[in-house]
């Protein structure tokens, strides 16, 4: 059951780094936010693993094709999944943006199970779909008012992270290594690459949000380490239990988020949020048991 407070973990500390980046996103462009979720987070990545071995020293892992594969995969999807949300926070308020992203985890289950050769219970399955009818209210607000682009970009940011971490699964899955080392290998060359590619890519076109990210070193670091000890839950959580589960359970993030939305930036809340956050706590109920 340890994939429980590791998930728990990753949902108050992704919530943050939400919140963190929103601000960020005032002054930065896309791509310089999400530079700022990487660009700290590798030394404190690589840290966290010369801990683990300092605590229970294992072997070191032979790293294969399908490894490679799954790992390049994983940061690639990333990237493009938290620029399509940092797009949503422009596009419409912190909760609503973030909100729809979360169409991760009943998309999680859709692909895990058609492709991924992963399974649900029966009360699995009902965790997922009372989660995704919580997002559905706490971030759709009406959906008449939602456009098509808002739609379109909530779905599609929400696809790439499932996938994100249904390739981070197999790839802690490929190294059979004990846990947590595993995960811990993982997190460090996703973060790795995609802070490699991501600053090459500023140096090359914009070299002004680089400067722009060097100005605001409170903000980025803050960006930065929530990303960092929030990945290392998400890691360690599906390196032990089914993506859908744990990105279910991950829910309750959203609770944290709508907090923060009110109280941090005084953004109004709807009365369908009760009745939304009700169903993230029945929903989490249900993947526990499950």
């Amino acid at each position: 059951m340890l994939w429980i407070p590791f998930t728990l973990l990753a949902a108050f500390m992704q919530a943050w780094r939400n919140a963190f980046q929103k601000q960020l996103s005032k002054e930065v462009s896309v791509a310089g936010v999400t530079l700022a979720r990487f660009i700290w987070a590798s030394p404190l990545a690589l840290l966290y693993l010369l801990g683990l071995y300092h605590w229970q020293p294992v072997d070191i892992p032979d790293f294969s094709g399908h490894f490679s594969v799954f790992v390049i995969a994983a940061a690639l999807a990333q990237i493009v999944a938290t620029a399509l949300m940092v797009k949503l926070f422009k596009l419409r308020n912190y909760a609503i943006g973030a909100g729809l992203a979360k169409s991760e985890a009943i998309l999680a289950a859709i692909l895990g199970v058609a492709f991924f050769s992963e399974s649900l219970s029966l009360l699995g399955w009902l965790g997922v779909l009372l989660g995704a009818i919580a997002v559905l209210l706490l971030s759709g607000a009406s959906l008449r008012q939602l456009s098509w682009q808002v739609l379109l970009l909530g779905l599609a940011s929400g696809g790439c992270f499932a996938l994100t971490s249904l390739w981070v699964r197999q790839a802690s899955l490929v190294l059979d290594l004990p846990f947590p080392h595993g995960a811990a290998w993982v997190l460090l060359l996703v973060i790795v690459l995609q802070t490699l590619l991501l600053s090459l890519y500023l140096l090359l076109r914009e070299r002004a949000t680089l400067v722009a990210l060097w100005r605001r070193p409170g903000l980025t670091l803050a960006v930065s380490v929530c990303s960092c000890v929030g990945s290392i839950g998400w890691f360690t959580a599906m390196s032990l239990e089914s993506v859908a589960l744990v990105k279910t359970l991950g829910q309750v993030e959203v609770l944290f988020m709508l907090l923060i939305s009110a109280f941090v930036f005084k953004e109004k809340l709807l009365k369908t949020d009760h009745t939304g956050m009700a169903l993230i706590v029945l929903a989490a109920i249900a993947v526990m048991w499950a």
